[in-house]
């Protein structure tokens, strides 16, 4: 039995085949054909859309690349997140690294992110923090000289606060902490035919899967935290900034089996100095 059919005859919630095909593509992707298996998990987001929970959000990140030696810069993102329908402010968050290259087409990174996070217990609503720390692998690579693909390989040390309801507030009732693994692949595709993509549009398709491990109990105590699947136009002004709106899939999977399909609109900035 090949690894991938062990992971096939895993067992997943009834009807849950989106969490199958996210584990075959973690395990079993090649590089040759990332776009296709990632239509792959399009389709089925959009097949059970219908059996979960639906929030639409909208999220604006500035990612920023600050060069500091010939092979060494700084990883700084900031990020704002809304809640369902764009009502209020969900989530808030700056993450910082330092990168150093391996060589042109390899970076690690080590940093710290600091989460304020938008909470509701029992009709109470209130603010708790987030601390992670994280360790990252970044390669990228192109096909047929043409469509350039980054995959990005993260672990995280999560520092998560609990809260409880004190005379109708939220206070802080200490904190638990987690880990977490994620796998990140992008494809960009330009869309003018110029030997070295310097300016203009293109085409932008991505997708992150997050899976727990350690101590799941703090957590959704399951194993697969959630999928990203990402499609956006952007435009790049100079060699140095992109511009980018697109459509995100964000599918959730909380505490008993309860799931959620979170449809987001996000405008991203990419900077690199």
């Amino acid at each position: 039995m090949t690894y991938s059919q062990s992971v096939m005859e895993m067992s997943f919630p009834a009807g849950n085949f989106f969490v199958c095909h996210v584990c075959i593509f973690f395990v079993d992707m090649k590089v040759e054909r990332p776009l296709i298996i990632i239509m792959m998990l399009l389709l089925n987001c959009v097949t059970l859309s219908s059996k979960s929970q639906t929030q639409y959000s909208g999220w604006f990140a500035s990612f920023n690349t600050i060069k500091t030696g010939i092979k060494t810069s700084i990883h700084a993102e900031t990020q704002w997140r809304s809640t369902d329908k764009i009502e209020h402010l969900q989530t808030a968050f700056i993450r910082g690294g330092l990168n150093y290259n391996l060589n042109k087409n390899m970076i690690v990174t080590a940093g710290y992110g600091y989460f304020h996070n938008r909470r509701v217990v029992n009709n109470t609503t209130g603010h708790a923090t987030e601390h992670r720390i994280w360790q990252q692998f970044l390669m990228t690579h192109s096909i047929k000289k043409k469509v350039q693909v980054a995959h990005r390989f993260r672990l995280e040390q999560r520092f998560i606060e609990k809260k409880k309801v004190m005379n109708n507030e939220l206070e802080k009732d200490g904190f638990v902490y987690a880990n977490r693994f994620r796998y990140f692949i992008r494809n960009v595709l330009p869309l003018v035919n110029e030997p070295v993509f310097a300016e203009g549009l293109f085409v932008a398709l991505q997708n992150e899967v997050f899976v727990n491990f350690g101590n799941l109990s703090t957590v959704n105590g399951k194993y697969f935290d959630q999928n990203r699947l990402y499609l956006a136009s952007g435009y790049r002004v100079n060699k140095q900034w992109d511009l980018e709106l697109g459509y995100m899939n964000q599918y959730i999977f909380g505490m008993d089996n309860a799931f959620t399909n979170n449809h987001i609109l996000q405008i991203a900035s990419y900077l690199r100095l």
